[in-house]
């Protein structure tokens, strides 16, 4: 069956290069997908767009060209609740993938302890309206009281504009709770601003939230292209991203976001996205936490001392 990707969004990027920094050993992609291919595992008939094709063996080629040892692939969106072609991923990772499913309140207990048992260690509740249909909180809450017995936790995608009228809920939730990429930050606006204030207010006061530092290729005004003579892309993410890498580092973790859904301006080169990293966690001790230390202490906590 075709499924013609929806117009004007670029494929992802074929050919990365190869990262000058140089990962520590064990680092984990904290925050990756995988796509069909949609002739294999059909795409979501509710879905706001149309991917290209990204295989498990793309992912997993990238994750041995890049250095990483490990993935967690997140739920997509195209794919809604169905979750066959992330389990198979994790099912084919030879125990190097965990993953985080998109569930609705019918799912079984008995579904549920099936994910659990090939890796699946989340759920993720999509905020974004241009993404996803809105789905009721009392259902979301249900959901996360469910899940909480196999040990899971919720991630949580959402916009800096909407984090007033999303904090009670927030805030609610009985688990580990994962922000995806800082909540989306305006990065046009100052970094200790009254928004982006009220993100670290929000891990500041509930240290059971975590954070990814993750998608400056989508938070980025200034583009892909250094800035001001500096060395590195993205530089107008990156004082947002040290700043929580900063403040919280026991509480961080860093992925690629490949195979960066829905980019229309440029699609990112992932070598550079790794090269990114050493601007936001500079020392040996942050990127210990913040690609070894972290992860697997959310994902693979039974291999941790």
């Amino acid at each position: 069956m075709e499924f013609p990707k929806t117009p004007g969004w670029l494929d992802w990027y074929n050919g990365p290069s190869q990262p000058t920094f140089k990962l520590p050993a064990g680092a984990v992609d904290a925050h990756c997908h995988v796509f069909g291919p949609g002739a294999e595992f059909s795409y979501a008939p509710e879905r706001k767009y149309t991917p290209c094709d990204a295989s498990k063996h793309q992912l997993y080629a990238l994750r041995d060209h890049l250095g990483f040892a490990r993935n967690v692939v997140v739920q997509a969106t195209c794919h809604g609740a169905d979750n066959r072609a992330m389990v198979d991923a994790l099912v084919h990772s030879g125990g190097k993938a965990r993953g985080v499913a998109t569930v609705k309140r019918s799912v079984s207990d008995a579904e549920l302890q099936a994910m659990h048992d090939v890796g699946v260690r989340g759920v993720r509740f999509n905020f974004v309206k241009r993404l996803v249909d809105f789905t009721p909180k009392d259902e979301l809450l249900e959901i996360a009281g469910r899940i909480a017995k196999w040990g899971w936790h919720v991630v949580i995608y959402f916009e800096a504009v909407d984090l007033p009228e999303l904090w009670d809920f927030f805030t609610a939730l009985p688990t580990t709770v994962v922000v995806d990429h800082m909540g989306r930050p305006d990065v046009t606006k100052p970094v200790d601003g009254p928004e982006f204030e009220l993100f670290v207010k929000y891990m500041r006061e509930h240290p059971n939230v975590w954070c990814k530092v993750t998608c400056p290729e989508r938070l980025t005004v200034a583009g892909p292209k250094a800035l001001h003579g500096e060395q590195n892309a993205y530089q107008d993410v990156v004082p947002f991203a040290k700043r929580i890498v900063d403040t919280f580092p026991d509480r961080v973790i860093w992925g690629t976001d490949w195979p960066h859904p829905n980019l229309k301006d440029h699609m990112p080169d992932d070598g550079l996205l790794v090269d990114f990293i050493p601007h936001i966690a500079p020392t040996a001790a942050q990127q210990q936490q913040l690609l070894v230390d972290n992860p697997m202490r959310l994902y693979w906590p039974e291999e941790v001392a």
